[in-house]
């Protein structure tokens, strides 16, 4: 079988030749695995480990690769399984996506289930696992059994930030072929915000550039002017620290942003979710024993509640994330400037109160405020109640 040395389903994959050329091979071994034919040891192999940093394309690297592997031509992008598979929709292509703090056990369980049965019209069948990290002890031994005594025709493609044993156990890390991403550059970001989302040039360039090597951040800026005034608004943090009282304004606008966001990106589907679950156990029902078909769903629909508070927990907590990294940056560009060093900028469009700020502050200064941002991310990934994080950060912010 002849495959392009590119596959039209990895287009969308910015800026990772090296993995794509991988994945390429990979799927023309699976190709000619499914056809009867000879294949080399190591060209195929039923788990795939993609690690790369937040924006890297973990997903949209798996996603292209399982949409390869489904189809016949080794990812020609127009056949029903490419589309299918890119679009979520395959018969033999389970993803999971946490909505909230972890994946748990059962969700786990019930997919080894479904892997370890043969394709029903596919080619083979796949587990995406994105964000491996947040798989729960259980969860991940249940992973595990499945990766260590796999079906013939079952892949297993987990995303993760690292290989490191703090994301990624060593046993399933050892079972795994790595894949590893880079961060894109701003170049291939723009590229494709251009190409794919029609963006123009200048606002492509300017949300690549920001956005650093975020693909879809990007494209969020590129497209979302809330978005856009969000950042407007925790870039203008710094300059709003006179004195205590206001770290302590600034913290709750910065939450209630956060939360603001959340909630505009989970109530809708929150709603529509119970909604559909109790239509499905009865509610509303005027016929005989509609009364009777209710009783007992209460358990069910406090346990949709509890995933929805995680979920809509997990957004709050990354919309938080999002303004933390961008307020980085900033103070990132302060020292580069102060230092004099010949770098471009990431918030190139405030270099005036870059320089201002640059201006004001010691080196030492200037450190001290990086390290309090990064230590409040890291108070949030370790569940630190996120008041009482953003607003030690902030205290740190003004004192400097």
């Amino acid at each position: 079988m002849t495959v392009a040395l590119t596959p039209a389903v990895f287009a969308d994959v910015v800026g990772q030749d090296e993995a794509v050329a991988v994945l390429a091979r990979a799927a023309a071994a699976a190709g000619r695995i499914v056809a009867g034919e000879p294949v080399a040891p190591g060209e195929m192999t039923h788990a795939w480990l993609f690690t790369g940093p937040p924006g890297s394309g973990r997903s949209v690297a798996a996603r292209a690769f399982a949409a390869a592997l489904q189809c016949p031509r080794g990812g020609c992008g127009e056949c029903v399984e490419c589309h299918t598979t890119l679009g979520g929709t395959h018969s033999d292509v389970r993803v999971v996506v946490p909505e909230g703090l972890s994946i748990g056990v059962n969700d786990m369980r019930a997919l080894v289930l479904r892997a370890a049965s043969s394709p029903t019209g596919g080619r083979w069948q796949i587990v995406l696992v994105e964000d491996a990290d947040r798989l729960t002890e259980q969860a991940s031994n249940a992973l595990l059994k499945a990766v260590e005594e796999p079906t013939d025709r079952t892949v297993f493609l987990l995303c993760a930030p690292s290989a490191h044993p703090d994301d990624v156990s060593v046993t399933i890390r050892s079972r795994c072929r790595v894949v590893p991403l880079r961060t894109p550059s701003a170049v291939a970001v723009a590229d494709v915000l251009v190409r794919r989302d029609g963006a123009d040039e200048t606002t492509a360039r300017w949300a690549a550039a920001v956005a650093q090597g975020h693909v879809g951040r990007a494209r969020r800026l590129a497209r979302d002017p809330d978005a856009q005034a969000r950042r407007r608004a925790v870039l203008a943090v710094p300059r709003s620290l006179s004195n205590i009282a206001a770290c302590y304004d600034a913290a709750e606008a910065l939450i209630a942003a956060s939360e603001a966001e959340a909630a505009a990106a989970t109530e809708g589907q929150a709603a529509t979710e119970k909604a559909a679950l109790e239509r499905a156990l009865g509610a509303g029902g005027t016929g005989k024993g509609a009364t009777a078909a209710t009783r007992g769903t209460a358990g069910q629909i406090k346990e949709l509640e509890r995933k929805q508070k995680s979920r809509a927990t997990r957004a709050q907590r990354d919309a938080l994330d999002r303004a933390l990294v961008d307020l980085a940056a900033f103070y990132r560009d302060v020292l580069m400037v102060r230092l004099g060093a010949a770098v471009p900028l990431v918030h190139v469009d405030i270099e005036d109160t870059v320089r201002a700020a640059a201006a004001r502050w010691e080196p030492e200064s200037i450190l001290r405020r990086i390290e309090a941002v990064l230590s409040c991310r890291t108070a949030l990934e370790e569940n630190v109640k996120p008041r009482i994080a953003v607003e030690a950060m902030m205290v740190t912010l003004l004192q400097g």
